[in-house]
């Protein structure tokens, strides 16, 4: 299913293509603070409908997840790494697209902080 997404004030919007029944609660010291709830997907799922330059970038501890948000209200709608099988991965944060149902998402705790 194709989705869209943004952030709150929709200078950084995208369309991302998954089936979202799922997502991980991360205790990182980021997403712990932010609050919100991931989702990956192949980079190639995830389209930006909006200028690249309307992102900021954001990296931290082994600086190898690029954690991106609006900096015009703050809100950090995905970010982009490469998962353990080498292939570039995108993490979205279901939070910000309002076609998915929260409440029906099995949410599974992830211990990042143990990284």
């Amino acid at each position: 299913m194709l989705y869209e997404g943004s952030c709150h004030c929709g200078n950084v919007a995208f369309e991302v293509e998954g089936e979202f029944t799922e997502a991980l609660d991360c205790n990182c010291s980021l997403c712990r603070r932010r609050g919100g709830l991931l989702a990956f997907v192949p980079r190639e799922k995830l389209v930006l409908t909006t200028p690249e330059d309307n992102v900021s970038t954001y990296t931290f501890n082994r600086h190898v997840i690029q954690h991106h948000f609006c900096a015009n209200c703050g809100i950090a709608p995905f970010g982009e790494a490469v998962g353990p099988n080498g292939a570039a991965m995108a993490s979205i944060n279901l939070r910000c697209i309002p076609a998915v149902d929260i409440g029906a998402l099995t949410v599974k705790a992830y211990d990042g902080a143990a990284r």
